[in-house]
């Protein structure tokens, strides 16, 4: 009896090679990557009947052959998965062989208890990008050609289980050819389903003053307006940019001034690695994780000789870079042949915008043309951005390509709890089981847009993982709108304290580790004393964190203007100390007077607040038009990584608290004598140096195992980097995630760790 690999075997099985079956559950991310076509053909060619079928959110696989033909499936089921997929066997389980002829994909389930997994969104294949290129393909210069192995899923997904009808594509009837494809389980497009041609598909729209135009047209008319020095606003995969052409100085102040963003960086997209190359400097590992599925932002040092506008990044040494990632925008790219401006069509802090007609009208005194096209975005997704810190590359915040996150729980959940993170850089995270979901970046909750995305956003994840959540977990402080939701919400509720949250962030990334010093530095959270925390150090771990450490504490007038006029924050330091600051904006009498009798201050332990008054002594920014600039203006003034500490006073307080008396820092900030980037680079090593010392006090107390770093103040590379040479060089173990953002882009995972080691 022939065994033949790829041709259907027969139903009888000889007495040497009886027949054999095994039924296999398959769970992780095998939805919309191509998973049962690649077992189709595994099937056909280890000579193999049975089906495979997609229930919810795993992948069912029946298989009939000889033991040595199940064996070899079973092994090249993970070993030969395709790239974007992430099996796990769940279930192997020898069954009755029913002698089935063949081997069939069955229609999708959707009535069974899920193991879901929703995929983020995906770049273009090389396969697709050859066939956009290829003018005798039938995609030639397709902007949305894509296949199994490529393109949108999460911004584009309705519902589960993902199939066509339950995407944003069901407005779209498959013509012939491609309904071809998305039946031949031989071909990379069977149910890929968003799936299209130009005959069948989306189509792009140009618009502006002068009309529209449709199809290549379109794309002809974005490429000239662009160099024309023009604005364009671009629709993307999870919302529209802004773009215009990143070497032109005037279009760059054109966008500035009619977005009101006079300072904030703005991201860059390179035709290729090439054109990074003659921008920035780019080691091998950072060119890798730029091509990588995801294409996320990555932030590179610039080069002196740079080709790029200077006003892309003032005060800054750095550019946010990324590459193409749909195939709308190797279309520009390449016809463009240069470098552009790719920043979020958005207001400050919002949602990227998504909508057509919402575009044109939020954005009509900002784009001078829009690039529209018709396939509807379900849901928004930034772009994910990330940093090289410690030899690492960590994110700043997660979006397209990377979320919705999926990790594992280091415990069992009882029943499915929400927790909805802080007030900027919004997350949400839903956990049940030993799983949970981290959402992409929402963004700052104060503009109902924002609030209505979150909103969104909370019910989405919900209905695509078939979980309800029970719980609700938020942050203590009861002025941020995502407390305010949580509280009305109905759901039983739980609270966390801000920088608990950083820790148990940081700690649910290493569950084997149990007693933790983790440093929780950032701009200010709401503190379990009633004052604003952002200096702490926490011993312990989830569920049990100990204050054990922190700054000295001191008063800024103005309340929340602080995080806007970093000046304030130099006047407490200065007035605190006594030293005399000949920078001080002048008028400022009665706000000293107010200070003096604590009208509308705030007590806070913030080490943020410490670089806001550095970036202000050293004359670099009085007042801030977005949020970290100080911080970011001051790292990027640095230039002696080598300069001796000032040695900071440490004590205890009243309480047993070790606290770090910053005062020494005030002296040396206002001394002109120093240059800016001498003191800056003095600050910075006097804070790591301070950091050290505090470590070495608890540890004389406690049984410390690791040294954790966490909250937005170790997005600083600089600080970041001279704490972990530090440690490591007196022998501690020191850690920082690697998953999540370690500012408030991680605090929905933390309050979830947490409220999940509670006791309460």
């Amino acid at each position: 009896m022939q065994d033949l690999v790829g041709k259907r075997r027969p139903r009888g099985q000889s007495r040497l090679n009886p027949l054999l079956a095994t039924h296999f559950v398959v769970s992780g991310r095998v939805q919309g990557v191509g998973f049962r076509p690649f077992v189709y053909r595994l099937a056909q060619r280890l000579g193999l009947n049975g089906w495979v079928q997609n229930r919810l959110g795993q992948v069912d696989i029946h298989v009939e052959g000889t033991a040595q033909h199940l064996v070899a499936f079973a092994t090249a089921l993970l070993d030969e998965a395709p790239p974007l997929s992430q099996p796990h066997i769940l279930r192997q389980t020898p069954t009755p062989a029913t002698g089935v002829s063949g081997f069939t994909v069955r229609p999708s389930l959707g009535d069974a208890q899920p193991d879901i997994h929703v995929p983020p969104d995906y770049f273009t294949c090389d396969a697709c990008l050859a066939e956009l290129f290829d003018p005798q393909d039938r995609r030639y210069r397709y902007p949305f050609i894509n296949c199994t192995q490529c393109g949108p899923r999460y911004t584009l997904i309705e519902h589960l289980p993902y199939d066509r009808a339950a995407t944003s594509m069901r407005h779209f009837v498959l013509c012939a050819a491609c309904r071809a494809e998305y039946d031949n389980p031989l071909d990379r497009r069977f149910h890929a389903e968003p799936l299209a041609c130009p005959q069948c598909g989306p189509q792009c729209l140009f618009k502006n003053d002068g009309g529209t135009l449709t199809g290549e047209a379109a794309l002809a008319a974005a490429v000239t307006a662009l160099r024309a020095g023009q604005i364009v606003a671009v629709k993307g995969v999870g919302g529209y940019h802004l773009l215009c052409d990143a070497g032109s100085k005037a279009a760059v102040l054109r966008l500035r001034d009619r977005k009101a963003r006079p300072h904030k960086p703005l991201a860059v997209m390179f035709p290729d690695l090439a054109s990074v190359r003659r921008a920035a400097v780019l080691s091998d590992d950072e060119a890798v994780f730029l091509s990588s599925p995801s294409r996320p932002i990555l932030v590179l040092k610039q080069r002196a000789d740079s080709p790029l506008a200077p006003q892309l990044a003032p005060g800054l040494t750095e550019i946010g870079a990324m590459l193409p990632y749909s195939p709308l925008h190797h279309l520009l790219l390449t016809d463009f042949a240069a470098p552009l401006v790719t920043t979020s069509a958005n207001l400050s802090g919002e949602p990227v915008l998504t909508d057509n007609a919402e575009v044109e009208t939020r954005l009509a005194g900002v784009a001078d043309a829009f690039l529209h096209h018709d396939r509807p975005i379900v849901r928004p997704a930034d772009d994910s951005v990330f940093r090289v810190s410690a030899g690492v590359a960590r994110p700043l915040r997660l979006g397209r390509g990377m979320a919705p996150l999926e990790m594992t729980l280091p415990f069992a959940l009882e029943t499915p709890v929400l927790a909805v993170g802080g007030h900027t850089k919004n997350t949400i995270a839903l956990a049940w089981e030993r799983r949970v979901v981290v959402s992409p970046h929402i963004g700052d909750l104060g503009s109902l847009r924002s609030m209505a995305v979150f909103e969104q956003v909370i019910g989405d994840l919900q209905k695509l993982y078939n979980v309800t959540a029970t719980r609700v977990v938020c942050d203590a402080h009861g002025g941020y709108a995502s407390t305010r939701w949580a509280r009305a919400s109905g759901l039983t509720l739980n609270t966390v304290f801000h920088h608990r949250a950083h820790a148990s962030a940081l700690a649910g990334e290493y569950p084997d580790i149990d007693n933790w010093l983790v440093f929780t530095w950032d701009g200010v959270g709401y503190g379990e004393d009633g004052t604003m925390w952002g200096g702490e150090t926490l011993f312990g771990g989830p569920g049990k964190w100990v204050r054990v450490a922190s700054m000295r504490p001191f008063h800024v007038p103005g309340g929340d203007a602080v995080g806007r006029e970093p000046w304030r924050a130099a006047a407490a330091l200065a007035w605190e100390t006594g030293v005399k600051w000949m920078d001080l904006p002048a008028d400022t009498e009665l706000t000293h007077a107010a200070w003096q009798r604590r009208i509308n201050t705030q007590q806070t332990s913030s080490v943020g607040r410490l670089f806001d008054a550095a970036a202000a002594f050293t004359g670099l920014i009085h007042h801030a038009s977005f949020e970290g600039q100080g911080p970011m203006w001051l790292e990027a003034a640095c230039c002696n990584d080598t300069c001796d500490a000032i040695i900071l006073p440490l004590n205890r307080d009243k309480q047993g608290v070790w606290r770090t008396d910053w005062a020494p820092l005030v002296t040396m900030l206002t001394d002109t004598a120093r240059s800016i980037s001498q003191r800056a680079d003095l600050f910075h090593t006097s804070l790591a140096h301070a950091l050290l010392a505090q470590v070495r006090a608890v540890q004389a107390t406690h049984p410390v195992q690791c040294i954790g770093l966490a909250g937005g103040v170790f997005q600083n590379r600089r600080l970041t980097e001279q704490v972990v040479n530090l440690l490591t060089s007196a022998g501690l173990q020191v850690r920082l995630t690697q998953n999540l953002p370690v500012n408030d882009g991680g605090i929905s995972f933390g309050q979830i760790i947490e409220t999940g080691y509670r006791h309460d």
